[in-house]
């Protein structure tokens, strides 16, 4: 028997990562403090609370630059794998705290709607466009690059999508209180806005939990994997006891193959890398050569394991 990994990191990605989100937080802290200071000079308390979706804005992206900087510390010999979690627990966080603000502005909206307040429509319109130059400036900040790849980057992007609705919102509102003076149409399209991002926050969640779970990507039919690796390579007769789970966004895997003994061990394990590798993109592998047939019971129940994980994931 003999294990053999194989490792990879992208350092790259995260340093324009972390650039990316400093200067998105920089762009939400700023015009936040001209949120508060336009509400309060207007009297529009729609501004305010867009001023308040914005600072929770400004708090997901300093968690998320947080998390990235703290991800590229070293493993150490309590974290093996260093923190390359902690970005997905950041990610976990934003996904509750975007489904909080949505239940709390869709209370709001309707509050709103039975008892309609004065709007100052001039400076509503005027602020509003402002508030989506700056999320339009951060959202493209965030979503150059790699980015879609990164769950923690993406939390942080729909974050400030959503105020980025939430301005064109304000502006097509402040506009229909100029011409009509009909106020509801505030907390309409607020509630409207409200649940595109509670779709988009829902996705996020699942996915972040799913990782967390140390659940297997969700793209990755394993008992599919099995057959195509013992098509690919005629020495591996069985695959077994697969696991495959994520950190930090990396697929992980460990699994037993039983083979017929070959002439250069290394050599064939090599070529196992190199298909597991180039078909999935999985650069950490622990992989377990056995000479002797499994043990039916065993490979009987990871058969089993394998065609319910397969089942679940169609319906």
């Amino acid at each position: 028997m003999a294990h053999t990994h194989s490792h990879h990191h992208s350092h790259n990605s995260n340093h324009d990562n972390e650039t990316r989100l400093f200067y998105a937080f920089l762009i939400t802290a700023l015009f936040m403090v001209a949120e508060v200071v336009g509400g309060l000079l207007s009297g529009s308390l729609a501004l305010l609370a867009d001023a308040g979706h914005m600072l929770t804005d400004a708090v997901a992206l300093f968690i998320a630059l947080m998390a990235v900087r703290i991800a590229r510390r070293s493993p150490a010999r309590g974290h093996t794998f260093g923190w390359l979690r902690l970005p997905t627990l950041a990610a976990f966080v934003n996904a509750i705290a975007l489904v909080v603000i949505t239940v709390l502005i869709v209370w709001e909206a309707v509050v709103r709607f039975w008892h309609p307040r004065p709007v100052g429509s001039t400076m509503m319109l005027t602020i509003a466009i402002l508030g989506l130059l700056a999320n339009l400036a951060a959202f493209w900040m965030l979503h150059r690059g790699n980015s879609e790849s990164n769950l923690n980057v993406r939390a942080a992007a729909l974050h400030v999508l959503g105020d980025l609705l939430g301005s064109v919102g304000a502006i097509v509102a402040a506009i229909v209180i100029m011409w009509t003076g009909w106020t509801p149409v505030d907390p309409i399209l607020s509630v409207l806005v409200s649940c595109l991002v509670l779709r988009s926050a829902w996705q996020l969640l699942k996915e972040s939990v799913n990782e967390l779970m140390e659940g297997a990507p969700r793209d990755l039919d394993i008992a599919k994997m099995q057959k195509a690796l013992t098509r690919a390579l005629p020495e591996v007769r069985q695959v077994h006891h697969v696991h495959v789970w994520l950190v930090g966004e990396q697929p992980l895997l460990t699994l037993h193959v039983q083979v017929i003994p070959p002439r250069d061990h290394d050599e064939l394990l090599g070529r196992i890398h190199t298909f597991l590798r180039e078909n999935y993109h999985i650069a950490h592998a622990t992989v377990q050569m056995e000479y002797q047939p499994c043990n039916t019971t065993l490979c009987d129940l990871n058969q089993v394991q394998s065609a319910e994980a397969h089942h679940h994931h169609h319906h």
